[in-house]
């Protein structure tokens, strides 16, 4: 019919990237410094950026030796998450709708999953709270997001 429709879909932007971000991007790829891999838990500067940025705001503690590293992003890092963490027959609470990643990472790490609805109207909390009382063996984990992705639920 001719209308414009915008892909809301994962990593779908509507819009190309800006020429200065390009620019950049081919800059960066023409430096030969840029020609090997990272450091696989991230550049240390960014560790220690991320580490200070949890003290100045939640007055943690990390070290950024340690305890914080650099993925490419949520999949990468949620999924690395339940392969280190989950093993066959935790349980992982996970609210419904989800990200794919959330659901699909315990299953992928052998854990069992337990859905949690996420409906509006009805107080998710609550509806966790009797999951955790119903549920044996109790969760060994429970993934969430916030804003909750994809409903923005708070």
């Amino acid at each position: 019919r001719g209308e414009d429709i915008i892909d809301l879909g994962m990593g779908n932007p509507d819009v190309p990237t800006p020429k200065p971000i390009i620019d950049k991007l081919v800059e960066a790829v023409s430096n030969p410094r840029n020609h090997k891999y990272s450091a696989s838990k991230g550049i240390y500067k960014l560790r220690l950026a991320i580490t200070n940025w949890y003290k100045r705001r939640y007055n943690i503690d990390l070290d950024p030796d340690t305890e914080a590293i650099a993925t490419i992003g949520a999949k990468e890092g949620i999924a690395h998450m339940a392969l280190s963490t989950i093993g066959s027959g935790d349980l992982v609470l996970v609210p419904t709708p989800a990200y794919p990643i959330h659901p699909y990472s315990v299953i992928i790490a052998g854990g069992d999953l337990l859905t949690v609805p996420l409906r509006e109207g009805s107080d998710f909390f609550q509806d966790l709270i009797s999951a955790v009382k119903q549920t044996w063996p109790k969760p060994k984990m429970l993934i969430l997001s916030f804003p909750h992705n994809p409903t923005t639920t708070v």
